[in-house]
């Protein structure tokens, strides 16, 4: 048997094109080795970076079909920036699972929450119990979200070094004009990653909506939606995850970072689109500008504060992006803090997309805010922004 499996190794290893590494990307068959009731539960949670995720395995001698079934676990947060040596275990709750695409079969991932000893505080980096919550409360407003994740594939120069995926090292490809959307080896760098990535959600069954090449070279995105209340960070954390593992496999980095590289080149953002039932309906864009972007213009700031770490290297007023001291709202405009849609504009009712957030935020955060601030009238925005400030502090001591 040990036999058999080596040999689908070393041809999978063999295999030097980019379709036939796509079509076999989980070729290698070991499915014979595991009875029928045994199931690998992949528990995933966000380290106290507020942007890194984690995991680890553990073997199930059943299979799995509900939440339910699976225990809560614990792991070592004096190793993950979540805690100190001395009281380091932090649990984890199950709190949402889908099918493992990598390992395929009866396998799954488990996003979890990470909670303090007490099984009841969240730790450091967990922002889901909060959003939660507004989301329970504003169900009946039955928010929508379709979050469009940028960012840039990197490999590795050195023992520590960087650089995007493809270009000549240490110096720049030709200008940004010619690689948005673009095919061609001169112009789509990293096409293999992406197009495994958009599989292994679809088989996962997570709600990606499609992908496409950005403004600058290896640099991507890919959309996840439409989703409603929670699902939205739980998909989109899943999807990052899968996306990973993947680059793991190419020895290439996903770098979430809003200006990984600087000089006139695009930033990466995360833009957030959000509706309701409320602007769904007919004459719906009258909600959207004479009720939700009022609301947005007066709490600007509140929202800058939760939409990622450096976001003020991206949000330059250049680059397709909006000046951060200022919101505005705009047709059609990409260089505005929230764009108006042509096909909301055209109906007169649908969505609107919040164009500040930049690539690194965490969904859990940004949905939160949007919903809070449209529907609940910001009901518990100092309890995020109080969550989000004692986040901060926390962060730089292990830092």
């Amino acid at each position: 048997y040990m036999g058999k499996i080596q040999n689908q190794i070393n041809n999978k290893m063999n295999q030097n094109t980019e379709h036939t590494q796509l079509d076999k990307f989980t070729a290698i068959d070991y499915s014979d080795a595991f009875p029928e009731n045994v199931t690998l539960a992949e528990y995933i949670w966000i380290d106290g970076t507020g942007q890194n995720l984690r995991s680890k395995t553990r073997v199930y001698n059943e299979k799995i079909e509900k939440l339910e079934q699976l225990d809560w676990w614990t792991y070592d947060g004096s190793s993950t920036r979540q805690a100190v040596t001395h009281d380091s275990e932090i649990y984890l709750k199950p709190v949402m699972m889908c099918r493992d695409p990598l390992r395929r079969r009866n396998h799954i991932l488990v996003l979890c929450e990470g909670y303090l000893s007490d099984k009841t505080t969240p730790a450091v980096g967990n922002f889901r119990p909060i959003c939660n919550k507004i989301m329970e409360e504003a169900k009946e407003h039955k928010p929508w979200f379709g979050l469009e994740q940028e960012y840039f594939l990197l490999e590795r120069t050195g023992t520590t070094g960087w650089w995007p995926l493809q270009w000549p090292r240490g110096a720049f490809p030709s200008p940004q004009g010619r690689y948005y959307c673009s095919a061609g080896p001169g112009n789509a760098f990293g096409r293999l990653i992406t197009e495994i990535h958009l599989r292994a959600c679809l088989a996962a069954g997570i709600k990606i909506a499609g992908l496409n090449a950005e403004v600058a070279p290896s640099q991507w995105e890919f959309q996840i939606g439409i989703t409603e209340g929670i699902e939205c960070g739980d998909h989109h954390w899943i999807a990052r995850y899968l996306l990973s593992r993947i680059g793991e496999d190419y020895g290439v980095d996903i770098s979430y970072e809003p200006k990984p590289i600087a000089g006139d080149w695009n930033g990466s953002g995360c833009h957030s689109n959000f509706s309701t039932e409320a602007t769904r309906q007919e004459n719906g864009l009258d909600v959207i500008l004479n009720e939700y972007m009022p609301k947005m213009e007066a709490s600007h700031l509140e929202h800058l504060t939760v939409y990622g770490e450096d976001n003020n290297k991206r949000l330059t007023g250049k680059h397709e992006t909006s000046s951060m001291e200022k919101f505005s709202f705009g047709e059609g405009s990409r260089a505005a803090s929230v764009r108006i849609p042509v096909f909301t504009l055209e109906k007169k009712s649908g969505y609107f997309e919040d164009r500040r957030p930049a690539s690194n935020i965490d969904p859990y955060l940004v949905s939160a805010m949007l919903v809070d601030t449209c529907c609940l009238n910001g009901k518990y925005r100092q309890e995020i922004l109080d969550q989000y400030k004692k986040f901060t502090e926390v962060k730089a001591k292990f830092q």
